[in-house]
Order: C-alpha cells, then structure tokens, then sequence
C-alpha cells in the first residue's frame, strides 16, 4: 500500500469511527453530560461529508477556504470540550467551579489576543485569517496536553477517577495534541517529510477516537466524591464570595480585599 493509499484509508475511516462513538455516547445517554463533545462528534461526519468531495472535485483553491473554515470550527468545539471536562473534573466543588470558569474564559481571550499581537508583528503573513487559526489551533494544542497532565497530576486529590468519561476525552485530546505539535516541531526543522506528517497526525487522531470509543463503551456513570482538601478549598471560596452573587468575579475579589483591610485594621487597634 501507498503512502497516497494509506492517507486515504486513515482518512475515510475517521467518519465512520466518529460515527459509531456518536452512537454509542447517544444510547448511553453521555450526550446529556458532554453536549460539546457529542457536537464536535457529530459534525466532524458533516465535515468530512463535505472536504471530501470538494477535494476530489472541486479546485484546490476551494478546498482551501473550507479547509481553514472547519479548521476554525473545530476550535471553537476544543475551546467548549477543554471547558466541559474542566467542569466535569470540578463538578462537586462549585465554587472552585465557578472560579475555573472564569479564568478558563480570560485564558480563551489571552489566546486570541496572543493570535492578533504575533499577526501584527509579523507582516510578511501573506494570509492573516489562516495564520491566526493556526496559531489559536496551536495554543488550544498546548493547553489538551497541558489538561491530561493536570488531571493525570491532580486526578488524586480531585477524586477524578481515570475511567471517568471526561478523562477519555481529554486523554484522546492529548494524545492528539501532544503527537501533532511534536510532528510540527520536526516538521518545522526539516526532520519530517509533509506526507509522513500528515500520516503521522491523521494516525494519531485515529488512535484518540478508539480511546474516545473504548471510555464511551466502558463508561459507567458513577458520582464524584469530594476530596477533603478541595473541598477545604471550595467551602473558603464559598464564604469569600458575597452573597449577592454575580457572574462576575470582581465582588468576590473586592470582598477578600475588604476582609484584609479590617484584619488588618483590627490588629492595629
């Protein structure tokens, strides 16, 4: 078999592997827990119902434009994934919730600014729109790996267990992320030819959909238990927090710093 054979091969077996993941996180009702990712699921099928004939019959300048258009759709659904396992991961505690949430939400903000500065700077980009998906689709990269290390790392003291759905989804994520951006580095240096690359990568998002299935299949929906020092953690936000409660963090900051001032105040008197 070709090179040519092989990319194909791997590449017509994503849909129906994506097809029979959706199914299976359907009937056992996963759908309801990870809607994120059951959309992400769903639509890659209707992405590729589309690439793939655009790129066996339209021109090449075609497939381009709906190359990157699914390439920012997909990170709009890593963004929403990344927020739904961390929310999983933190699901009996939420206050620490709610605090994840919003700094997960000025991270996602960090990481497009970054995206516009590195634009900016660097004027010989011949296309701005395609440079700053991928720079976004880069950092989304990082922070999958950087998610399964911070479960993998702090799985214990969470209560997280491994054979939670949302650790399959993250790991599958990782294993991705962690293959496509060290094929990039090499890529980048010559190491690597852009066929093996692309190989390489479409190889790798074919071993995280059957980690995808395997957690989906083996799933059996169990509550988490809260772990003592967490749960320390979260009952402390909780009485930091003011009781008339916004979405916005800004009251519970301006309340710990009110509380400092009159410990403060006290001692002198």
């Amino acid at each position: 078999m070709s090179k040519e054979q092989l990319q194909l091969a791997l590449w017509i077996s994503q849909p129906i592997l994506q097809a029979i993941i959706a199914v299976v996180v359907y009937r056992r009702r996963l759908h309801k827990d990870f809607p994120a990712f059951f959309s992400y699921t769903v639509a890659q099928i209707g992405i590729f119902a589309v690439e793939y004939p655009v790129y066996n019959w339209a021109g090449a300048q075609s497939y381009f434009y709906v190359f990157w258009i699914s390439a920012a759709l997909n990170v709009v659904f890593a963004f929403q994934i990344i927020h739904e396992v961390f929310l999983d991961a933190f699901k009996p505690y939420p206050a620490l919730k709610d605090l994840g949430s919003a700094l997960f939400k000025w991270a996602a903000l960090i990481m497009i600014l970054v995206s516009v500065v590195l634009i900016s700077v660097s004027p010989g980009w011949d296309n701005p729109v395609r440079e700053s998906i991928l720079v976004v689709q880069r950092c989304v990269r990082v922070v999958q790996c950087g998610l399964v290390l911070f479960l993998l790392a702090f799985s214990k003291n969470l209560g997280v267990s491994w054979r939670r759905q949302s650790f399959g989804i993250a790991l599958g994520f990782g294993l991705l992320s962690g293959v496509e951006l060290l094929t990039l580095a090499l890529y980048s240096g010559t190491h690597l030819h852009p066929m093996l690359t692309s190989l390489v990568n479409m190889g790798a998002y074919n071993a995280g959909m059957l980690v995808w299935l395997l957690y989906s299949a083996l799933n059996r929906k169990s509550a988490a238990v809260p772990i003592l020092v967490p749960q320390r953690w979260d009952e402390a936000l909780t009485d930091l927090r003011p009781q008339t409660e916004t979405e916005s963090l800004i009251p519970m900051f301006e309340h710990m710093v009110d509380r400092a001032f009159s410990k403060v105040q006290d001692s002198r008197v």
